[in-house]
């Protein structure tokens, strides 16, 4: 099939897509369409992780702290400022959790690979601890409840609490971040960032600063996990420490895998899967971690390039990460 003829079929799809996310509030009943709403954010979450260890080659054990602290820091906004609006509620979480990414970037990134997912491990559970004692703040144990303000968009109040308004709301910022997302791995820092994970050594004999380049895709991993903590609180109307703990990491991590890490659209695509799949499972069995488990290992085992992998491979498209063949230039 012609170059010209691809494009054409995938605008096509793109905009059927895109038709169908728009009216998606009715085709789906209400628990549906938040289950729907969730996975969206997941998705973001996962995008966010896979842009360390798909692109970086970076396996953290600690996503969670930027997730957990995004919704937190939305949560505290709400409840210690009086008439904080959504937006800035969002985009203060969104700015404290890259303040944070910087942080623990410059600290974290002087090490690669065991010692490097070992100490993000280390920094989950400090933001952990923190969650636990800074009850006051926190509320510890016990979370925070969220009374989600309205959206003021000018010439109405949008009331993000219903289901419908509440998907629109996530449809576009989220459905914005993941493709900033995109687009950032397709410019020159994105793929320098690709370039650097499989021969450092010539990239920095070529000029370019592998310390900052590896910072920079840090921080903006952590600032869009935080975004998506914080429309995590937004869709429960509450945070606990689960946000924050190391089995919100380890979902991120089988999200990412099961969805393949070599496709962009692969964690995505695993976002949903787990999504819906983990729903299935615990209507029927409370043993439902030991079925994902199972799926994980044989994903791991039999199809290593996640279900986005496997369609590519049956398409006999190129690797995503590589959209215009640059890692050729380091053979």
């Amino acid at each position: 099939m012609m170059a010209s003829q691809k494009a054409m079929l995938h605008r096509v799809g793109l905009a059927l897509a895109l038709a169908l996310l728009l009216v998606m509030p009715w085709l789906l009943g209400s628990y549906q369409l938040r289950l729907f709403t969730e996975a969206m954010i997941f998705s973001l979450y996962a995008v966010s992780y896979n842009m360390l260890l798909g692109y970086a080659g970076l396996l953290s054990f600690g996503h969670a702290m930027f997730f957990g602290w995004g919704a937190f820091s939305f949560a505290v906004a709400l409840n210690h400022f009086p008439g904080m609006p959504l937006m800035g509620a969002v985009v203060l979480a969104m700015a404290s959790t890259t303040v944070m990414g910087l942080v623990v970037g410059v600290l974290l990134l002087r090490v690669k690979g065991t010692p490097f997912a070992l100490l993000t491990l280390a920094f989950n559970a400090l933001v952990f601890a923190i969650g636990i004692k800074w009850h006051s703040v926190t509320g510890g144990d016990d979370g925070l409840s969220i009374a989600t303000p309205t959206l003021n968009l000018g010439f109405t109040d949008l009331v993000v609490s219903h289901g419908p308004n509440l998907y629109y709301f996530t449809l576009v910022i989220v459905g914005a971040a993941i493709a900033f997302a995109w687009y950032f791995t397709r410019t020159a820092m994105g793929q320098s960032v690709l370039l650097i994970r499989e021969n450092e050594e010539r990239m920095r004999f070529l000029g370019y600063n592998t310390n900052v380049s590896r910072l920079i895709l840090f921080v903006l991993s952590g600032a869009l996990a935080g975004l998506a903590g914080s429309f995590y609180a937004i869709l429960n109307s509450f945070v606990s420490l689960d946000a924050v703990s190391i089995e919100m990491t380890t979902k991120v991590l089988l999200m990412t895998f099961i969805g393949g890490t070599g496709q962009f659209l692969g964690p995505v695509v695993g976002a949903f899967f787990f999504t819906y799949v983990q729903n299935f499972l615990s209507d029927l069995t409370d043993n439902w971690p030991l079925i994902m488990g199972a799926l994980f290992i044989a994903m791991v085992l039999w199809v290593p390039g996640g279900l986005a992998g496997l369609a590519a491979k049956l398409s006999g498209g190129r690797k995503d990460d590589d959209p215009d063949g640059t890692l050729a230039g380091l053979e």
